[in-house]
């Protein structure tokens, strides 16, 4: 009698729970947890349902998740502000200056011998040839010839002009294009020269004062 009551009382523990409930199976398993919370993306996780329960289709929203019509905070919804899109940027405004200050604190006085050693050479060059196109449009225009004329009847005396002063002995074009050469070679010797100790010069003085200041500025 005592090993049948202990057999009935273990065969009522496992059918009865607490409370007196006793617990259904389900095929023979336990049944399957609850869902748990939706998440915060808004879409369901992948969730064990009991057989024969209808599945919901893959990336379902979740009611009450956040982007969802009925959860608060969506647009539309008295609970949360919809964002608008801005207004449009204006076409006929001016675009933006930028400004940028600079200083030279340092001129490279190589580089400013050969930079200045070009200009001047360039320069002697047009000194050369405007030269020789203006005294041959005085040439052209008679100049020359009317003067040489005047000087020799006011130094010339009377038929014998041997000793008249001759100005073509010294603005014919040999002696002013030899001329002229010789002032470009100077201007370009003399404007390297100066250039360059114009640059030590410079970068001496550019140490105590901290050099020139450039502000440049770029429009977008």
């Amino acid at each position: 009698m005592s090993g049948a009551t202990g057999a009935g009382g273990a065969t009522g523990g496992l059918a009865g729970g607490p409370g007196g409930t006793a617990q259904q199976p389900y095929g023979g398993q336990t049944p399957p947890p609850p869902p748990s919370a939706p998440p915060a993306g808004g879409f369901s996780q992948p969730t064990t349902y009991a057989k024969g329960q209808p599945t919901p289709p893959r990336g379902t929203r979740v009611p009450g998740a956040p982007g969802t019509p009925g959860a608060p905070g969506a647009p539309g919804q008295g609970g949360g502000q919809s964002r608008r899109p801005g207004p449009p940027p204006s076409g006929g405004g001016t675009g933006r200056t930028r400004k940028a200050r600079l200083r030279v604190t340092k001129a490279d006085p190589w580089s400013v011998m050969k930079v200045s050693f070009l200009l001047s050479l360039a320069l002697g060059v047009i000194i050369i040839v405007a030269a020789a196109v203006l005294w041959m449009t005085l040439d052209g225009l008679g100049v020359f010839s009317s003067l040489s004329g005047t000087l020799k009847d006011v130094t010339g005396s009377g038929s014998d002009s041997s000793g008249a002063f001759d100005l073509m002995d010294y603005i014919g074009f040999g002696k002013v294009m030899l001329f002229t050469t010789l002032i470009a070679l100077v201007d370009i010797v003399l404007m390297t020269a100066l250039a360059t100790l114009a640059a030590f010069i410079y970068n001496s003085a550019a140490g105590f004062t901290g050099g020139i200041e450039l502000t440049l500025a770029e429009e977008d």
